[in-house]
């Protein structure tokens, strides 16, 4: 059996303890350290000689006195492995008996506090209701293994898989920027895109060049959480903006810029996250006014561009501006698959240059084989054609979602279709009480985040963002069974 690492044991010849002892010692002390954990595999006798230079017959008497002493168990035909059961081990008796595992808490204090980021739960069984990702099972799992092997054969041939432009690779830049300027009228060349290890990243660094300490910086008072701890994290002011049926209200967001100087504004307005609505373009319009009057730099965040319903998308607001105020930030996580990590920056020259050097900070450079597989993608079509075959399944999920909780909720929650995206946004009455509906939900096997976990100050929001398109057809049905059990019960 092949082992995946080499066990490191030290044993001195010169010492007067015999080799077979200290090969028992030294591995008893691998196990108590926690290093050998049950089950583990130990090296063959022969490969365990060889790497220590001894008699393999040493090796085998060793092995036999672990097992004698119940620390190691040996398994005809497959070899030797770590007890499940452990011999009891009295540490009073021997203080200097190390440490079995690497303690829980450390000794010193932690200087930061941790970002306010929901973390999804995973329990088997569990139903989740995500914030609106995509449903990894209709991946073109053929096309994309084949864009791999192409991938990864030419950087070899060109000696590319070494460190390269920590913009990413000129093959997926200039295909994104391609992309950009046919599909969403942006005026862009490979050099005015940065590619990241998703959007998130992208609104990371983003926000470590664009807000110092202090600085204020705008979003929508109900936003993406990761997108909010990002500016919070380098040390900006956070300003949320009220939202209304259209989106975020520049009225507002003028009185804002009237009493302090505003660093950056952060928004989805393609489809506002989370409650879907798409900015109309007279306040499109508006946003790149007061961008111009007051000097701030807008980020858009155009995460689910591809997905849409009900009419032809919204041009981005990068595609009206003209003196390279918008940061536009996109995804080709969404279209494939999250565990990809593939996100994109698209912005004027100096800023790409200045987040690349950011970039090297934290990650150096991407990863050019995901890159290349996926710019070749994108140039024979496949791309485009995973899109119309997904958004179809999508929009029959949207529909039935919408079914099911007019079904089972009789009127007692408020939603509407979205014209776009991967998510609904449910209203509920005042009363509800969603923290305990969360968790009486978790009790019956389906998950989701409370309208609270999208506020800027974490406030109560009468509201829940439900993704629907990474279920199937049953998974929703159980998923809105469960969820209409939990507020029975409320």
């Amino acid at each position: 059996m092949l082992r995946p690492w080499n066990v490191k044991i030290l044993i001195r010849r010169q010492a007067p303890t015999p080799l077979q002892l200290q090969i028992v010692h030294a591995l008893i002390a691998e196990i108590r350290r926690g290093r050998l954990g049950s089950g583990a595999a130990l090296p063959g006798s022969r490969e365990l000689a060889r790497s220590l230079g001894v008699n393999r017959k040493t090796v085998v008497q060793a092995y036999a006195e672990l097992e004698a002493q119940g620390w190691v168990q040996s398994q005809l035909t497959r070899g030797t492995f770590v007890s499940a059961q452990l011999p009891v081990i009295e540490r009073q008796n021997n203080p200097r008996a190390p440490v079995a595992r690497m303690p829980d808490e450390p000794e010193f204090r932690f200087l930061r506090r941790a970002p306010s980021i929901p973390l999804t739960p995973a329990e088997p069984g569990t139903l989740l209701f995500d914030d609106g990702v995509p449903d990894s099972r209709h991946v073109p799992i053929n096309a994309l293994a084949r864009a791999y092997r192409h991938a990864l054969w030419k950087l070899s041939r060109r000696k590319a898989l070494a460190y390269g432009d920590p913009r990413g690779t000129r093959t997926l830049r200039t295909a994104v920027s391609s992309m950009l300027n046919l599909d969403r009228a942006l005026s862009t060349t490979p050099k005015q895109i940065c590619l990241t290890r998703g959007s998130q990243m992208a609104i990371f660094v983003t926000a470590r060049v664009l807000a110092a300490p202090g600085d204020a910086v705008v979003l929508e008072e109900l936003s993406y959480p990761p997108a909010r701890e990002s500016f919070r994290a380098a040390g900006a002011e956070v300003i949320g903006v009220p939202l209304d049926a259209q989106g975020m209200r520049m009225d507002e967001l003028e009185r804002i810029c009237r009493r302090k100087r505003v660093r950056a504004v952060y928004l989805t307005p393609h489809h506002q996250f989370p409650t879907t609505v798409v900015l109309p373009p007279q306040r499109r319009m508006r946003l790149l006014t007061l961008a111009a009057q007051f000097g701030f730099a807008i980020v858009e965040d155009d995460y689910d561009h591809e997905f849409h319903f009900a009419h032809q998308p919204m041009l981005p607001l990068a595609s009206a501006d003209a003196s390279g105020r918008v940061i536009y930030i996109g995804s080709m996580s969404k279209l494939l698959s999250p565990s990809l990590r593939l996100g994109y920056i698209a912005a004027p020259t100096a800023l790409i240059d200045r987040l690349a050097a950011e970039i090297t900070l934290v990650d150096r450079q991407g990863d050019p084989a995901t890159e290349m597989a996926v710019a070749e993608l994108i140039t024979v079509g496949e791309i485009h054609r995973h899109t119309r075959r997904v958004l179809q399944i999508y929009r029959q999920r949207r529909a039935l979602l919408g079914q099911l909780l007019a079904s089972a909720f009789d009127g007692r929650v408020e939603f509407d279709l979205p014209s776009g995206g991967l998510a609904m946004w449910l209203r509920f009455d005042p009363a509800i009480d969603l923290v305990r509906l969360a968790q009486l939900g978790e009790a019956e096997g389906v998950c989701f985040q409370p309208g609270s976990a999208f506020a800027t100050e974490g406030q109560p929001v009468q509201g829940a963002r439900l993704g629907f398109a990474s279920m199937d057809d049953g998974e929703l049905r159980r998923g809105v069974q469960r969820l209409s059990a939990a507020f029975a019960k409320l």
